[in-house]
């Protein structure tokens, strides 16, 4: 069992990537604390992990004080912080023409700066643990997509705290910070959001290979996998890294000549 009686806190944890990450970091020994916005979907996510091997927590992640609840929850069931997953986030569309500085400054509370308040809160208990932080980025944090513009400046702004914190508290407080950047993934929102934007129901069962080059795009128990090895001690001093998982190079990359075909084929 990799994570074998470690408590993790994992941020946005009742559907999509957190959920899987949740459910496998249970799956290798750890008690996790559950939180999302929906009660409904947070009750679902404790009958479906174990009730026995979490606790839930109900609220936006950028309210005042949520980092600091989370973290006193979860000393107060289990008595330690071995990790935090910062995985809650607010994707949504915008561009230069509808970002104001209201939109980008809740952009940037919810996907930036409530993390850092997150890491925070939890490092005296992480340096007794000598514990780990995984920021959940993504490959938007380069550049992002025309319409993902607020998204894209707050990725790229924790990405950038995960390389800053990940030289400075292994050396201060003997905890890692470590981050992975997630390209396309098969989450229920993501599935919703693209039916909103006009594709068909089953849209991702037909993607140009351009964007998918296996013919899929990737799924939250990939993602999980992955966030599995950073959590766990065989990472060992391993800190201040941040891995794209995306099924193709995200510069200099061959794309196809015509981007609607599939494997090749119109």
């Amino acid at each position: 069992m990799r994570l074998k009686d470690k408590v993790i806190i994992v941020t946005g944890s009742t559907t999509g990537i957190g959920k899987a990450i949740a459910k496998a970091a249970i799956s290798e020994g750890a008690k996790v604390l559950v939180h999302g916005l929906e009660e409904d979907l947070g009750l679902q996510a404790i009958q479906e992990l174990g009730e026995e091997n979490t606790v839930l927590h109900i609220e936006d992640i950028s309210a005042a004080g949520c980092p600091e609840k989370l973290v006193e929850l979860a000393i107060k069931t289990w008595g330690k912080i071995d990790a935090i997953v910062n995985n809650a986030a607010w994707v949504v569309n915008s561009d230069i023409g509808t970002t104001g500085k209201a939109f980008l400054g809740k952009v940037l509370e919810v996907n930036s700066i409530a993390p850092f308040l997150l890491i925070k809160s939890a490092l005296p208990y992480l340096s007794v643990s000598k514990g780990v932080v995984l920021n959940i980025g993504s490959v938007n944090a380069w550049s992002g997509e025309p319409n993902l513009l607020a998204y894209s400046i707050s990725k790229g702004a924790l990405m950038t705290m995960t390389r800053n914190l990940g030289d400075v508290l292994p050396r201060t407080h003997s905890v890692r910070v470590n981050q992975i950047n997630p390209g396309w993934v098969l989450t229920e929102r993501e599935r919703q959001h693209k039916k909103q934007d006009g594709l068909s129901e089953n849209w991702y069962e037909e993607i140009p290979a351009m964007y998918a080059p296996s013919g899929r795009i990737l799924w939250p128990s990939e993602i999980a996998a992955a966030a599995v090895y950073w959590l766990a001690d065989e990472s060992g001093p391993i800190s201040g890294q941040v891995v794209d998982l995306e099924q193709h190079p995200l510069m200099g990359r061959n794309a196809p000549k015509d981007p609607s075909t599939i494997h090749g084929k119109p």
